[in-house]
């Protein structure tokens, strides 16, 4: 069961902004980017360690952020909403098409702790085998292992870029000794950076990690006071199973009544999702009067 969280005031440090040299859009030097991009990492480190931080949905939610990314990288037209609805709405059998394996490949990434066999399902079977030789390539500290496997599946599969960053991504957590993978260089590279290859590509993820960091913090301070708001409310709800529905809010980037089936009924699913609209611990995502989302 879900309990109600103690009120925090969330205007603290720990979300604060980074300073302004640290975000500043040129850097003097190549040391004066690391040690910026050095800054936003611990900084964010800090802001992930906090106990009241939902991580999973925060993870979830950059998941799809990183995924809209790399649709666009592939110039394909769908963005987050279609996102949603091709992988929420999926029925068994069907197909999520090309822009929604995508984004079923960051949520398989973030689900489970950093490993080979956990990132096996996260790519795409014909490269699982390539793995432990990609991997490998990670050497030094956090950003430059995320680069060197970056660089390494870049140069194997040029057209293989949410595989690529989901690697380095992954690269980039077991560096910084985070369970899981935290999409940011895929939220915060350009596509040009890309085509880089040796320091030029590091020195662009530096860069890039900067700037996922700056929009990081507030996401991860927003959804918070979401999943407190959302905590709060439980106690209130009397349908069977809510406690569990409420649950899965507090982890996934969003749901569909239907998911809720094994907790409850379709029509006790939907009120269930209406009545936490009203109470305002959850939003309805797609302005419909059908195939509503709902999500945190």
């Amino acid at each position: 069961m879900t309990h109600a969280r103690p009120p925090r005031d969330l205007s603290v440090d720990t979300f604060s902004a980074l300073p302004s040299w640290a975000v500043a859009g040129r850097h003097a030097t190549d040391e004066d980017l690391v040690f910026s991009s050095g800054a936003a990492l611990a900084h964010l480190h800090v802001a992930m360690s906090q106990d009241d931080v939902p991580l999973q949905l925060v993870r979830a939610r950059l998941a799809l952020t990183a995924a809209e990314a790399c649709v666009v990288l592939t110039g394909r037209p769908e963005r987050r909403a279609e996102l949603r609805d091709a992988v929420v709405l999926l029925r068994p059998g069907d197909h999520p098409g090309p822009a929604g394996l995508i984004f079923q490949q960051w949520q398989r990434a973030v689900a489970r702790p950093v490993s080979v066999p956990a990132l096996r399902r996260a790519v795409p079977e014909a490269l699982a085998s390539h793995l432990p030789v990609w991997l490998a390539a990670a050497q030094g500290g956090p950003v430059r292992r995320a680069a060197a496997v970056l660089d390494a599946v870049l140069a194997d599969h040029p057209g293989q870029e949410a595989t690529a960053l989901i690697l380095a991504d992954a690269a980039l957590a077991r560096g910084m000794g985070w369970t899981h993978p935290v999409p940011l260089l895929a939220t915060g590279i350009k596509p040009r950076a890309l085509r880089l290859r040796g320091e030029e590509l590091t020195e662009a993820c530096h860069a890039a990690l900067i700037r996922a960091t700056i929009t990081t913090l507030p996401l991860m301070a927003d959804l918070t006071r979401a999943a407190d708001r959302l905590a709060e409310i439980a106690p209130k709800l009397r349908a069977k199973g809510a406690g569990a529905a409420v649950e899965m809010f507090l982890t996934r980037d969003a749901l569909a009544p239907a998911a809720l089936k094994p907790l409850m009924s379709d029509r006790a699913a939907r009120r269930l999702c209406d009545r936490l609209v009203d109470l305002g611990g959850v939003r309805e995502l797609t302005g419909r009067d059908t195939f509503r989302i709902y999500g945190v």
